[in-house]
């Protein structure tokens, strides 16, 4: 956006609060209990005691501008876990012979005990596919699922699976709760997914037919969302990409603008460095601050989509297999990073909340809430809305970050501290003629905040500034970081829980 800007620089009265570093066996010793004994019947146990702890009770419970109309607030939630039922097949017998739990290993109701234990107030089950897995779906993990609502009634745990996307890598397929959402998900699998085929139809794994499938689900009227799971996982270098291409990507949402709403910002397996693995399973080319280089990297594809005005969101989930203490390279649900929608505790609000962006995403519990907005001339916007500006008379826009930091002890026992919060902006400039485009030259770092411009109001530090003579069409992202990196460094073996970042969604920038 074309604009001059000001610091406003706010110091704070009462500065990082200096609190006595609890000792993290003493917050939460069921949890590592939990972790040691690891099966259903040890969840259950330890559960009540989990649950006690400060770090659970912990929610974002940001009341800013975007906090307080109908009952909204900030609900953490994982759009990305895997249960028993990612399994394997035996493909010599006809049909295929289900061996629950030859990938991932924890029950549903594990993961959802976990997920409450760990701050969640929402989750989705997303499973593997594979031949014929629609039945392995419809009439072993659905009952299942049933089971878990009710046992885990706190957290609303959303029906889908990790779509096996024609020629793409995996997919969230999220459904609708209805009374008929199993039908609903066993006839998009059984038709759509590339691996449900047996014996393999090879007309299942085409662009043409992820074109086809979202062009089905853009038409229900229960729409689904469809996100992009671990977007450059295969990429082969910088901007070399891999399963998934910004054409795809672009064809994609033009197909279900409704349906095909973004990817995972931050992908899950963030503790790979734990077990002297790549973090995110990274193995080509690395994440940048535990994010994928796609979101991470200023200019990049993400902003390259909303250059082009697109609704195109991040989020951030665990797609937790097995936990690293166990053997695996994940995280438990929550425990490390968390996807906070704005919105009611009732599954269609949350799903509407993921739909229209009203979303940030933080890793290792940086902050608790992000109240987010833009301004002009009285007319104000937060995450996932356009602000209207009038050309020339009061083309100022004023940009207020509201960030709530952490009082408990995250998922390490640590007290996380932002040190830096940054505003990015980019200009839109409408659809791009190179589909495969992957930059946006505009969208750059305009300003930068250290711990003393923060400045303390109740439970919240507050950051303000303003974009002056803002005279085109853009949008405004908001970033923050415990590092010192001027910009997220490509990932090697440090520790996760040492780089920590969070990330807003956009605020569109509408000039008339």
């Amino acid at each position: 956006m074309g604009h001059h800007h000001d610091h406003e620089h706010d110091h704070p009265h009462d500065s990082w609060d200096a609190m006595d570093p609890a000792d993290p066996e003493a917050v939460v010793p069921s949890r590592r209990q939990l972790l040691k004994y690891g099966g259903v019947g040890a969840t259950l146990a330890a559960a009540p005691a989990v649950l006690a702890t400060p770090a659970a009770s912990a929610k974002g419970n940001g009341k800013g501008p975007s906090g307080r109309t109908g009952g909204r607030s900030w609900r953490a939630g994982d759009h990305h876990i895997h249960s028993e039922y990612s399994g394997r097949f035996d493909t010599s017998t006809n049909p295929p012979t289900f061996a629950k739990g030859a990938d991932a290993v924890y029950p549903i109701v594990t993961n959802a005990i976990m997920a409450k234990s760990f701050g969640l107030q929402w989750v989705m089950c997303t499973d593997h596919g594979g031949p014929t897995h629609s039945k392995v779906n419809l009439e072993l993990a659905y009952p299942d699922l049933l089971k878990s609502r009710d046992l885990v009634p706190e957290v609303l745990q959303f029906w889908g699976m990790e779509f096996d996307a024609p020629q793409m890598d995996h997919h969230t397929l999220m459904i609708p709760r209805r009374s008929d959402e199993a039908q609903l998900l066993y006839d998009l699998e059984s038709r759509y997914a590339k691996y449900d085929a047996f014996p393999t139809d090879p007309s299942r794994d085409t662009e043409a037919k992820m074109v086809e499938f979202l062009r089905y689900t853009q038409g229900m009227s229960a729409k689904p969302l469809v996100i992009a799971h671990h977007a450059s996982r295969s990429a082969k270098g910088l901007g070399v990409w891999g399963q998934d291409t910004p054409g795809e990507f672009r064809n994609n949402q033009d197909a279900a603008p409704d349906v095909y709403i973004g990817f995972e910002g931050a992908p899950g397996h963030q503790a790979g460095p734990l077990v002297n693995e790549a973090r995110g399973s990274y193995g080509n080319y690395p994440t940048h601050g535990g994010y994928d280089q796609m979101t991470a990297v200023v200019g990049g594809l993400w902003d390259s989509l909303l250059g082009e005005g697109r609704k195109w969101w991040i989020t951030a989930t665990s797609d937790s297999h097995v936990h690293w203490t166990r053997g695996g390279s994940d995280f438990w649900p929550g425990e490390y990073s968390k996807t906070y929608v704005n919105a009611r505790q009732d599954y269609a609000d949350i799903m509407d909340g993921l739909r229209n962006g009203r979303i940030f995403v933080t890793t290792g519990d940086l902050i608790d809430g992000l109240d987010f907005s833009a301004a002009s001339a009285g007319r104000a916007a937060t995450v996932g809305q356009t602000v209207q500006v009038k050309r020339g008379r009061g083309g100022d826009v004023t940009v207020e970050v509201r960030f709530t930091p952490r009082t408990t002890p995250n998922g390490n026992g640590d007290r996380p501290v932002v040190n830096r919060v940054d505003i990015i902006t980019g200009e839109v400039t409408g659809p791009v003629s190179d589909r495969e485009a992957a930059k946006n030259p505009t969208t750059k770092v305009v300003a930068r905040y250290g711990k003393s411009d923060f400045r303390r109001q109740g439970k919240q530090y507050v950051i303000r500034h303003t974009l002056r003579d803002v005279t085109t069409k853009g949008y405004i992202r908001v970033r923050g970081t415990s590092t010192d990196e001027m910009e997220p460094a490509a990932d090697g073996q440090e520790s996760p829980w040492g780089d920590l970042w969070f990330y807003s969604n956009p605020i569109f920038v509408d000039v008339s």
